[in-house]
C-alpha cells in the first residue's frame, strides 16, 4: 500500500470559510482490511464533507474488481476498544458525506467536529489484481456551529394485544446504510405487510436510532439494531440501546467475537447469526455459533441457501444435548422490489414491548413464514399434558404423543412433520389451504419435532418452496442440562 499523500492547495486565509485538503494513495492486493487516512482538523471548523472516488480497471477474468468502502473516525480515536470516535459508515453506498453539529449525512452521527487529527476509514472490500488508487476530498468548512441535533428516538413500546402472537421482520435497511428505503417508506410497508414490529439493522452504524421517533406510529414497535458487517460473516445486533454502536473491523481468528457479544447481551439485546450460507463475499459465516441467541434461517425469498441454512440449523437442535438456537425469519429489505415481511417471525410475547419480543425470540416462541396471510398453531400433547412451541412436552419415553398443526392460508400445501430421525410424515392440506394435521409418535422414536409447510413446486426442484416452519417442541422427561 503505497502512503496518502495531501495537497492542501495554497496556504488557506484563515479568514477563508473553507480548506479543501486533497489526498491520494493506493491499496495493493493482500492489503489489511482498514485503511486509516489522516486528517487534520483545525480549530474553527463548523462542518467536515468527505468525497472519494477509485479507479476500476477491468480485472483478469474470475477475478474481483475494486470496491472501496468508506467511514470516519473523530479525534477521540479509531482502536478497536475506543469505540467512542466514530462518526459514520457508508459502506459503498454513497461517494460524499458531511457531518456537523446539526446535521449528517445518512449513516453518519452529527456533533461538534473538535480540532484534532480525525481518520477517514477505508475498507478494500475487494482489489483488482491491478491495485486500487483512491482519491479523497476533504473540505473543511469554517464558521459558528448550529444548533446541535436533538435526537428522536422510537418508543419501546406500542399499542399491542397482552399476551399474542405478534408478527415482525428483523432485518431492515434504509437510506442509513446501502437501502433505498426512506425511513417513513419503510414503516407505511411494514404496516401494509401486517407487521407488528421491526428492527432497524444499518450495516455498522447506529445513525438510523436518531431518527425513528420521527416515524414511529402507535401500532408498529421500531426496536433499534446493528448490522454488524465482518468480513466472516454478518450478524444483526437488534434491541441495542438509541446510539450504541457494535464494532465490525474484525475476523473469526482475531478472538475478538465473546467480548462483543458480551457488550451486547450487557445492553440486553440479541445477537442473530445472519444468511450464514450466503455466497457473498465476507457474508459466509466462520464464527461458529456460541454465544448467539438465534441464526436468521429464512433471508428474503426462500431459496438454495436458506434451504442449506435450514437443514444444517435443524441438525444442531440436538447435537449440543442442552442448548439449542432458535431460529427466525427476515426478508433483509433494501428496496421495494424486496417485499419487507418475506420472510416474518411470528412471535409469542407478553405484550408489544421491546423487551417482550426480545424475550420472545431469544426463547423460540415463535415460528417463520412468508406473509401474514398465513397463521399457524403448533401443539404436542401426551401423558395428560401439553405444549407449545420452544416448550418441552415432560413425557415417558413409551408415551403417546399426539402432535398438532392448525394451517391457515396455504392452498395447494402440505404439512411435513420433520424429527431428529428426519421427516417422518407428510400429509396434504385442504384444497382451502385451511385444516388441521395430526401425526403420532413418542419420545423414544422422536427426541423433538418441528413442523414445515410447503407447497409443490410448479416444475421438478431439488426442494419444495417453503411457505412456514416452526421451531422445535421437544419430547421427554425433563432433565438437568436439557432444554
Amino acid at each position: 500500500m503505497t502512503p496518502p499523500s495531501a495537497d492542501h492547495g495554497d496556504s488557506p486565509d484563515p479568514a477563508s470559510s473553507t480548506d479543501v485538503q486533497i489526498i491520494e494513495g493506493r491499496i495493493e492486493p493482500g492489503a489489511p482490511d482498514w485503511v486509516y487516512v489522516p486528517v487534520e482538523v483545525s480549530s474553527g471548523v463548523r462542518e467536515i464533507s468527505v468525497r472519494y472516488s477509485y479507479d476500476t480497471p477491468s480485472p483478469p477474468p474470475g477475478r474481483p474488481g475494486n470496491v472501496l468502502d468508506i467511514g470516519i473516525f473523530d479525534e477521540r480515536g479509531h482502536d478497536l476498544d475506543a469505540t467512542t470516535g466514530f462518526r459514520g459508515w457508508s459502506g459503498g453506498a454513497r461517494d460524499s458525506f458531511s457531518i456537523s453539529a446539526t446535521h449528517a449525512t445518512p449513516g453518519y452521527l452529527p456533533g461538534p467536529v473538535n480540532a484534532g487529527i480525525w481518520h477517514v476509514l477505508l475498507g478494500p472490500y475487494t482489489v483488482a489484481p491491478q491495485g486500487l488508487a483512491y482519491r479523497l476530498e476533504v473540505t473543511l468548512h469554517r464558521g459558528t456551529p448550529g444548533r446541535a441535533f436533538v435526537p428522536s428516538h422510537a418508543p419501546r413500546r406500542a399499542n399491542g394485544r397482552g399476551r399474542a402472537w405478534y408478527r415482525g421482520d428483523l432485518h431492515l435497511h434504509t437510506v442509513h446504510s446501502d437501502g433505498h428505503w426512506q425511513p417513513e417508506e419503510v414503516v407505511a410497508a411494514a404496516r401494509s405487510a401486517g407487521l407488528d414490529f421491526m428492527v432497524s439493522s444499518e450495516h455498522n452504524t447506529p445513525s438510523a436510532a436518531g431518527i425513528w421517533g420521527q416515524h414511529a406510529r402507535d401500532d408498529l414497535l421500531i426496536i433499534d439494531g446493528e448490522e454488524v458487517t465482518t468480513r466472516n460473516g454478518h450478524f444483526v445486533a437488534a434491541g441495542l440501546p438509541p446510539g450504541t454502536w457494535i464494532d465490525w473491523r474484525y475476523r473469526a481468528l482475531d478472538g475478538v467475537l465473546p467480548r462483543v457479544l458480551d457488550e451486547i447481551h450487557r445492553h440486553d439485546a440479541l445477537a442473530i447469526a445472519a444468511h450464514p450460507y450466503c455466497p457473498f463475499v465476507g457474508c459466509a459465516w466462520k464464527f461458529g455459533f456460541e454465544g448467539f441467541d438465534a441464526v436468521e434461517v429464512w433471508n428474503g425469498p426462500w431459496t438454495p441457501d436458506d434451504e442449506v441454512s435450514l437443514r444444517q440449523w435443524d441438525a444442531g437442535l440436538v447435537a449440543t444435548g442442552g442448548h439449542w438456537l432458535p431460529a427466525i425469519g427476515s426478508s433483509d429489505s433494501h428496496h421495494d422490489g424486496q417485499t419487507i415481511g418475506l420472510g416474518q417471525t411470528v412471535v409469542l410475547a407478553d405484550d408489544l414491548t421491546r423487551d417482550a419480543i426480545l424475550a420472545g425470540v431469544r426463547a423460540g416462541r415463535s415460528y417463520v413464514t412468508e406473509s401474514s396471510a398465513v397463521e399457524l398453531a403448533f401443539t404436542a400433547a401426551g401423558g395428560g399434558r401439553s405444549a407449545g412451541i420452544a416448550e418441552r412436552l415432560d413425557v415417558s419415553e413409551s408415551d403417546e404423543v399426539r402432535v398438532e398443526l392448525a394451517v391457515r392460508g396455504v392452498p395447494g400445501g402440505f404439512v411435513r412433520f420433520v424429527t431428529d430421525e428426519g421427516a417422518l410424515a407428510q400429509l396434504a392440506l385442504p384444497d382451502s389451504g385451511d385444516g388441521t394435521m395430526s401425526w403420532t409418535t413418542t419420545a423414544a422414536v422422536s427426541k423433538y419435532v418441528r413442523a414445515e409447510v410447503r407447497r409443490m413446486p410448479d416444475v421438478p426442484a431439488p426442494f419444495e418452496p417453503m411457505v412456514a416452519f416452526t421451531n422445535p417442541i421437544f419430547l421427554g422427561a425433563l432433565e438437568r442440562g436439557r432444554p
